[in-house]
C-alpha cells in the first residue's frame, strides 16, 4: 500500500521504535511507516488502517507492537475474533495486562458478555492502572446491558471515579455511559443531570453528550445549509407563482 511522502516512520512512539530495533534497519523503517499509517487512519478510515496493519503484520509478525496495532485495526473494523487473537498474541509476547479491557470487549463483540464479566472479575484487573480499571468497568457495564441487566449496569458504573469532581481522560466517557444507562432504565431526570456533567468533562468532543442533552431538553438543531436551501426553494416557488399570474 502507498505511503505518503510526509510519513517518515519517526512519528511512532519511542517504545515502539525500540521494539523495532530487533529488525534490520530498512525493514524496521518500512514497518514503522505502516504503523504510522494505522494510527493516522484508524479513526477516520478504519478499513485503510486495517490494510496497513496487514502489511506491517506480514513484515514483522513477531513484534508485539505490530500485533497490538493489528488488533486495534481489526477491532475498529468489528473483526472481533481476529482482534482478540492479535491481542492475545501481543499479551503473550509482553506479559502485560494493558489489553485486558479491550480483549474483554472483543468477547462482548462476539456475543459472549458472560465471558467479558468473567474477565472483569479476574486477578488481571487489579494489575491495571486507573485508566485500565475504569475501562474495564465500562466494558463490564456494557456486558450487563447486553444481558438486559440495566440496574446491574448502573450499579457497576457507580464508583469513586464517577463521583469525583476532578476531570481525568476517562471522566467524560464514564459519565456518559452512566447517563445512557440511566436513560435506558427510564430515569430521565437523572440521565439529564449526568449528560450535563459529561458535557462539562468532554473537553475534546469524544462523546456526543451535548447532542444527547439537547435532545432531552427538546432542542432541535437545524442545519444552516438546509435552511438556505429551503429559503431558495421558497423564493423560486414564489417567482414561479408570479410568472404564472402574469
Amino acid at each position: 500500500m502507498p505511503i505518503p511522502q510526509d510519513v517518515t516512520g519517526e512519528e511512532i512512539d519511542k517504545d515502539v521504535r525500540q521494539e523495532l530495533q530487533s529488525l534490520p534497519k530498512t525493514l524496521a523503517d518500512d514497518v514503522a511507516k505502516n504503523l504510522v499509517m494505522v494510527a493516522r487512519l484508524i479513526d477516520e478510515d478504519p478499513e485503510g488502517a486495517y490494510g496497513y496493519s496487514k502489511v506491517a503484520l506480514r513484515l514483522a509478525s513477531r513484534v508485539a507492537a505490530v500485533r497490538e496495532a493489528a488488533g486495534f485495526a481489526a477491532y475498529a473494523n468489528q473483526k472481533y475474533s481476529e482482534a482478540l487473537a492479535e491481542f492475545r498474541a501481543a499479551r503473550r509476547m509482553t506479559g502485560s495486562v494493558d489489553l485486558w479491557p479491550v480483549m474483554a470487549d472483543c468477547e462482548r463483540g462476539l456475543g459472549r458478555p458472560e465471558k467479558a464479566l468473567d474477565m472483569a472479575g479476574a486477578p488481571e484487573v487489579h494489575k491495571l492502572d486507573k485508566a485500565g480499571q475504569v475501562e474495564m468497568r465500562l466494558v463490564a457495564a456494557g456486558a450487563r446491558r447486553d444481558m438486559g441487566q440495566l440496574d446491574a449496569a448502573i450499579v457497576t458504573l457507580q464508583s469513586p471515579e464517577l463521583a469525583s469532581n476532578s476531570v481525568q481522560p476517562w471522566t467524560a466517557r464514564l459519565r456518559y455511559a452512566y447517563a445512557d444507562a440511566l436513560l435506558a432504565a427510564g430515569r430521565k431526570d437523572e440521565a439529564r443531570e449526568w449528560f450535563a456533567k459529561a458535557v462539562e468533562a468532554d473537553r475534546d468532543g469524544s462523546t456526543d453528550a451535548s447532542d444527547r442533552l439537547a435532545e432531552l431538553d427538546g432542542v432541535e438543531f437545524v442545519d444552516a445549509l438546509d435552511e438556505d436551501a429551503d429559503a431558495e426553494a421558497a423564493e423560486s416557488s414564489e417567482k414561479d407563482a408570479d410568472g404564472d399570474d402574469s
